[in-house]
Parts: structure tokens; C-alpha cells; sequence
């Protein structure tokens, strides 16, 4: 047994949390593939946020706490005429870009959607840059956001690779938390050691439950969970530059540390032998690749797990199409993590239901040929009860290659097929896609489609002039990487 002294001596911080620190201080981004990448998920997860700024659910959250409330020099919400502070706008801006269910998205032991940090990134960018410029020194450039957003990527990316927070119930947005505070904190300049203490805040701050993503609990705090955990990497990082100690032992503390209280709850699918599996598993350093492998939703608002299915009900909706009285039954085949996740029965209670539910997601282009954030509403859902019809004559199976395919990092696929069957004994062909579109193996035909989204959603929000304006100088100007933040962000104010 330890004596009282050695119990009570501090310790050094916790290898995880000293590694991500080496990371964000000292890794040189030399990828060419990864900036590129970096720069497409920029202005997707912009423009996913300038749809979503048409929806009242969403706009309602945004703005300053205290209405009329004016912040000086203050970090803009892109669409908006908000000047907000950093806390707050990262907040909404994580809000907007995360409502739709359109932005990026990493699929391993646990899912998430990186581009999230965005609310935090730059927020704190443009902040800092107008503070900057304020004093008559130089603002960050695009390039530092680009940079935050491949090393955020790539911190919450690794820690999901084989690490399963979703069976221990918790939501993924803890990787959100941690990945913003370390990218956040290093544009505020910290020091390695300041990096370290905020990561550990980060670490015990308490961490969100999985409840509202899944029935019969699903709800609308899914759409604001991100932002919400992106804003509070701001709020931890500013206090460790005031002088905030850290807490070394976050994780491995006996008892008291993130392992022994929230990682070591155990399910029938999984069971710890010992003390070494309540300990994070990484397959590899940290680089540029989950930015490199990241995966777009370019066709869908849809649950990811979900995409090819809805490319394979696109392609089914001819064969279909004025037929759907006549269907017996439709089987989509599928991998087990989708079956856990989105695989859903009986009444669905609101658009964040449907918009995790297979079964609703397959239905709906069967019938139309497309899917859009439209389609989830309670409106249009009341307005069509042959959605729920169909969806009662759905069977889902799973396929295991297709689950042993989604976890192999040479493959990394999302497969799923539909086949449908009609009363009079025909049946259509088994239509079957194993990558997206947004995956990196169609990267070629995918950004086009990336293009056209962006130019889309940017005419929902602005004035053509001002759309095409943000359009060129994103799409075709060769030294956008060094354009000033502050001055980037000045275009995308209403």
C-alpha cells in the first residue's frame, strides 16, 4: 500500500493528455492533401451553417445572452449581424453548422463530426484577430484556422479510432471538448504547459449523455450539443490564460480520475478484464489523417450511417415510383453500428428522431427521389402517413462484412442495400453502395457536388453579389490561405 505521502504526492499529467499537447505545439502539417481537404471543409461547414439559418428552431438559440448586449471588437456569427462574445459565438456557430446534420463526419469505434471545432476556432480566430489588429499588430490568416482545423480533426479523429465512448453512454461531444480546447488554447497562445492544464478542465468537466440521440429520448439538444461542448473548450482555455491550475491525474487518478468514473461502465457487448481496458487504445500517432480520410455529406441531411442507403433508394425510386401501395416488403442490409444506432421502430417523435431513423431516411427517397431537411419536418411527416406505411414493411438485416469493412482502416466503408419486394411475387435488383459520395475514395467526383452544395446553401442566405463574392474568393483565389480572419469573416456578415 502507498504511505499517506506518497498518495498526496502531485503527479505528472497524463501521458494522453501530455501527447495531444506535443501534437498541437509541434506538429508541422505537410500533407498538401490534408490543406486541401481542410480548405473544402471549411466552406461546407459554413455553408451547412447558412442552411440551417433558415430554420426558426435554430435561428431562436443565437444571439447574446442579454439581449442588446454590444461586445467591441466582438467575433462574428458567419449569416448573422452578430458581434458576440467568443464564449457565445463559438456557441452558435457550432449550433448552425451542427443543426441540419450536414456537415462532416468520422465514423470508428465512435462517430462524430470534427468540422464542430469550427465554433470554437473561429471564433476565438476572429476574436483574436480583431484584438490584434486593434493594437496595430497582425491578425491570424485563414491558414491558422486551417491548421486548428486539421489538428482538431485529427485529435478528436484518433481518440475515436478505438475508443468507444457510446457504450459507456456517453455522447460523443467529449471529443469535441477536448480536441477544441487544445486547438483553441494554442491560438491563444498558450504555452505547453497552459495546453496541458486546460486539456485536463476539458477532461473533468463533466461530460454529456448519449440520452438525446437515441428513442425514445431523441431531441433537438443533439443539433446544439457540438456547439455547446466546442463554446466550452473557449470558456476552459481563457481560464487557464488567466492562471487556472491544472489537474494532472484527469484520467488516471484511482477513483476519482475520467477512467474509473466515467469509463469504466461495462455492457453485455463489452467487458473490462482489467484495469488496462478502462485505458484509451490509440492504432496510430497523430498526423493529418483523419482530415486526410474525413468524410463529406454531400447529398443527404442525413445520419451517416445512413448515406448509402439513401443513394441506393435514389437509385431504387424509378422502380418504385407509383408502386408503393404494391410493396410487400423492403430489406435493407446493413452493418451492425447503424443497426445500433439509427435502426428505429414505431412513432417517431420530432425531426431529430427522424433524421436518426434508417428506416425513415430509406423511405423517403423510395417515395420522392430525394432527401432533404424539409422532409424530416412534423409538416410535411403529418402530411404523408404513407412514409410510416412503408417504413412498417421494412426489415434490416445485418450484413458482417459489411460491419467487419466499416472498422478496417484500409477500407473504411459505410455499406448498405436495398432491395425492395412487391405483393405480385417481382422484386427490384439488390442496389448496393459501399462508399458515399463524401468518402474519400470518390474524393475526384465529390468535390463538384461539395462546390455546387456551397454555392446552394450561400444563395439561401445572402444577396447574389454577396454569395458569388464569398464564392470566388473561396473557390478561386490562390492566396485565400493568407487573407486576414478578420477580413474573411467580414464578408459573411448580413
Amino acid at each position: 500500500m502507498p504511505t499517506t505521502v506518497e498518495q498526496n504526492k502531485r503527479p505528472d499529467y497524463d501521458d494522453v493528455i501530455v501527447d495531444i499537447a506535443d501534437y498541437v505545439m509541434n506538429y508541422n502539417v505537410t500533407s498538401e492533401e490534408a490543406w486541401s481537404t481542410a480548405k473544402y471543409c471549411l466552406m461546407d461547414t459554413l455553408g451547412c451553417g447558412m442552411l440551417a439559418l433558415g430554420y426558426p428552431e435554430c435561428a431562436k438559440h443565437l444571439g447574446p445572452l442579454v439581449q442588446g448586449t454590444q461586445v467591441p471588437n466582438g467575433a462574428r456569427v458567419p449569416g448573422t449581424q452578430f458581434s458576440l462574445d467568443p464564449v457565445k459565438a463559438a456557441w452558435d456557430i457550432g449550433c448552425i453548422v451542427r443543426w441540419l446534420d450536414f456537415n462532416d463526419t468520422w465514423l470508428a469505434a465512435e462517430w462524430g463530426h470534427p468540422s464542430d471545432n469550427l465554433g470554437g476556432i473561429l471564433a476565438t480566430a476572429d476574436f483574436i484577430s480583431q484584438q490584434r489588429r486593434s493594437r496595430g499588430l497582425k491578425p491570424l490568416v485563414i491558414k491558422d484556422v486551417l491548421e486548428g482545423m486539421i489538428k482538431a480533426h485529427e485529435i478528436q479523429g484518433n481518440l475515436a479510432i478505438e475508443n468507444s465512448f457510446n457504450r459507456v453512454g456517453l455522447d460523443h461531444v467529449v471529443l469535441v471538448k477536448v480536441a477544441s480546447t487544445a486547438v483553441v488554447s494554442w491560438l491563444m497562445g498558450a504555452s505547453k504547459e497552459q495546453i496541458m492544464a486546460a486539456l485536463s478542465q476539458a477532461w473533468v468537466d463533466g461530460q454529456s449523455l448519449r440520452t438525446y440521440r437515441h428513442a425514445p429520448n431523441a431531441g433537438s439538444r443533439k443539433s446544439w450539443a457540438a456547439g455547446d461542448a466546442t463554446s466550452r473548450a473557449v470558456r476552459l482555455s481563457d481560464i487557464t490564460m488567466r492562471g487556472e491550475m491544472g489537474i494532472p491525474g484527469a484520467l488516471t487518478a484511482p477513483q476519482w480520475g475520467f477512467y474509473d468514473v466515467l469509463f469504466s461502465k461495462t455492457n453485455k457487448d463489452q467487458k473490462l478484464k482489467d484495469e488496462k481496458d478502462r485505458k484509451f487504445k490509440f492504432q496510430r500517432d497523430y498526423s493529418s489523417y483523419v482530415m486526410e480520410n474525413i468524410l463529406f455529406k454531400l447529398s443527404f441531411p442525413a445520419e451517416f450511417h445512413a448515406q448509402t442507403a439513401c443513394e441506393a433508394a435514389v437509385t431504387l425510386h424509378p422502380d418504385v415510383k407509383g408502386k408503393v401501395d404494391d410493396i410487400e416488403k423492403v430489406v435493407i442490409t446493413t452493418h451492425e453500428s447503424a443497426i445500433r444506432i439509427i435502426s428505429k421502430e414505431g412513432e417517431l417523435a420530432n425531426p431529430a428522431d427522424r433524421d436518426h431513423c434508417l428506416q425513415y431516411m430509406t423511405a423517403v427517397p423510395l417515395i420522392w427521389g430525394e432527401l432533404n431537411a424539409d422532409h424530416y419536418e412534423d409538416g410535411f411527416h403529418q402530411a404523408h402517413p404513407e412514409i410510416d406505411a412503408l417504413r412498417e414493411k421494412m426489415v434490416v438485416e445485418e450484413d458482417r462484412q459489411y460491419s467487419e469493412d466499416y472498422l478496417n482502416p484500409d477500407k473504411r466503408s459505410i455499406a448498405n442495400a436495398v432491395q425492395v419486394f412487391f405483393k405480385d411475387g417481382t422484386k427490384t435488383e439488390k442496389v448496393a453502395v459501399e462508399y458515399p459520395i463524401g468518402h474519400r475514395n470518390r474524393r475526384d467526383e465529390g468535390i463538384p457536388v461539395l462546390k455546387e452544395k456551397f454555392k446552394a446553401s450561400l444563395s439561401k442566405r445572402f444577396p447574389a453579389s454577396q454569395a458569388n463574392e464569398i464564392f470566388k474568393l473561396c473557390t478561386e483565389n490562390d492566396s485565400f490561405d493568407q487573407m486576414p480572419v478578420d477580413s474573411f469573416m467580414d464578408k459573411w456578415v448580413i
